[in-house]
């Protein structure tokens, strides 16, 4: 194959959006638990979504594809590739296979054709990073495809953390559909400059089975709780998107201070609303001590605001601290990079920070502080938030570069640069991410409790149309086995 073949333009073409309706306002959760809303609202974000007692990661997953489907007439039958990413799944056999078959039913009902059967249909796990690792498998495929194909991938994922845990006010659920083709019609990708960096971190961020079963957690409502570090985690999230932006500059060839401020927008994985901006922010400040002597003019700048020796800080951005370590010496909460977060800390109070962090990473910031993390879902449904409100906004992006930064605990991290093609603000208006917030109901204390801690609240509002779980199996007989498998319904 010629290296051409391996260089068509591959990438978005459009973004279908699910968010279960069952909502926690943060100002509320705050009333409940004695937390302080002005530092909840400002760190993390005004609300969270919970599925609902007859959803789940598929369920969610199907409605996503469905509404991809409808809003960008896509035919069924052209569908070569589906790829599921999410951490969520409940069953460790089939994964994507089981969204085809729900799709193929509601298909049929809405008198459309099935999905084509020869499709691919891989499950890509890899903690909030595995829809991002689904999407680079999704554009490999059609690298390669010899057929007019497309693909779609869909990143769904439920968040949940123990009530009275750190983690608590940042969970959240659903789903985001991809649509990916040749010429695409939002974002261009060029898969050859990806940056893709990973560490192993051993207890940043987990989902051990042991844990379940020592606690006897395995029943009919399922709650995959993780064990994490929250300081420690967001140490390795700060290394490792670091790490991933320094691979594709080096891969694009490009000095990262002059890189960054070309950018017309940045996308991060999301798990709350600050996590993102430190990250990029320490990212353009690493790359000042590596884009030669106006870089290091500028750093010194910050450095001098931020009462810190800038030959230390420097040579501390050009360190290579082993991130594990932390663990194995027993002092998870140490920063490996102190003069750098002190360094972020007083950047973030600079003109500098408004104009190439705040500003770069505001499209579609404010409707992500009302769904919470989505895991594998967080930096696609950032995406589709962004792109949407750029095109009521009618801003000329035709061409321009944007960035996404795809993280997940274990630790990996993907830097993917893109393009705004020129059809971008038809595809981009077709999304629907704010119709996704509604409808919606807010929960009362005793529902949420109830919902997290049983899967049930009385109350609730039933879903009229979508994918729902009709019942789950519970026959061990030699005629048929079907205990725990889970069958569907389609509202129509």
């Amino acid at each position: 194959m010629k290296n051409s073949d391996m260089r068509e333009r591959v990438g978005i073409s459009g973004f279908g959006v699910y968010l279960p309706p069952y909502r926690v306002d943060l100002e509320d959760w705050c009333e409940w638990t004695g937390a302080h809303w002005d530092k909840t609202n400002a760190v993390i974000g005004r609300s969270f979504r919970m599925r609902g007692p007859d959803q789940s990661v598929y369920t969610m997953a199907a409605n996503a594809i469905m509404r991809l489907i409808e809003q960008y007439d896509i035919d069924p039958r052209d569908v070569g590739f589906l790829g599921l990413g999410t951490e969520s799944s409940t069953d460790n056999s089939a994964g994507a296979i089981i969204v085809k078959g729900i799709l193929d039913d509601g298909l049929r009902a809405r008198g459309l054709p099935a999905l084509s059967r020869r499709c691919e249909v891989p499950e890509i796990k890899h903690a909030c990073l595995g829809g991002i690792y689904a999407l680079k498998q999704g554009l490999r495929y059609l690298a390669l495809e010899t057929e007019p194909r497309c693909a779609i991938v869909v990143s769904a994922d439920i968040a949940e953390y123990a009530r009275g845990s750190t983690g608590e006010p940042t969970q959240g659920a659903g789903a985001i559909a991809m649509l990916l083709e040749r010429d695409p019609k939002l974002l261009d990708i060029e898969l050859s400059h990806i940056g893709s960096v990973s560490s192993y971190r051993a207890v940043d961020f987990r989902k051990p089975v042991m844990r379940n079963l020592i606690r006897g957690k395995l029943n009919c409502h399922f709650q995959d709780l993780p064990v994490f570090n929250g300081k420690y985690s967001t140490t390795c999230y700060l290394d490792e998107t670091l790490h991933a932006l320094e691979d594709m500059l080096r891969r694009m060839d490009r000095r990262p201070a002059d890189y960054y401020h070309e950018l017309a927008a940045v996308f991060m994985h999301r798990p709350y609303h600050r996590m993102p901006l430190t990250s990029l922010a320490l990212s353009y400040l690493f790359g000042l001590a590596k884009n030669g002597p106006s870089g290091r003019e500028e750093l010194e700048v910050y450095a001098r605001a931020a009462s810190l020796e800038s030959d230390a800080v420097v040579r501390e951005m050009h360190s290579s601290p082993d991130i594990l370590d932390l663990v194995r010496n027993g002092d998870i909460d140490a920063d490996v990079y102190p003069l750098s977060i002190e360094l972020v800390k007083s950047f973030r109070t600079s003109e500098s920070f408004k104009a190439l962090v705040e500003k770069k990473m505001s499209l579609g910031a404010e409707p992500m502080k009302d769904i919470g993390n989505v895991y594998c879902a967080a930096l696609p449904a950032w995406l589709a938030a962004g792109l949407e409100e750029a095109a009521g906004s009618g801003l000329d992006l035709v061409g321009k570069p944007v960035l996404a930064v795809g993280y997940g605990s274990g630790d990996a991290a993907e830097a993917i640069p893109m393009r705004l093609t020129s059809t971008w603000e038809d595809a981009a208006a077709r999304i629907g991410f704010t119709a996704a917030l509604q409808p919606q109901q807010t929960l009362t204390r005793k529902q949420y409790e109830n919902l997290h801690d049983n899967g049930q609240a009385d109350g609730l509002i039933a879903p009229e149309t979508g994918f729902i779980i009709e019942s789950v199996g519970s026959s061990a007989q030699p005629g048929i086995n079907d205990e725990g498998i889970e069958y569907y319904r389609f509202l129509s």
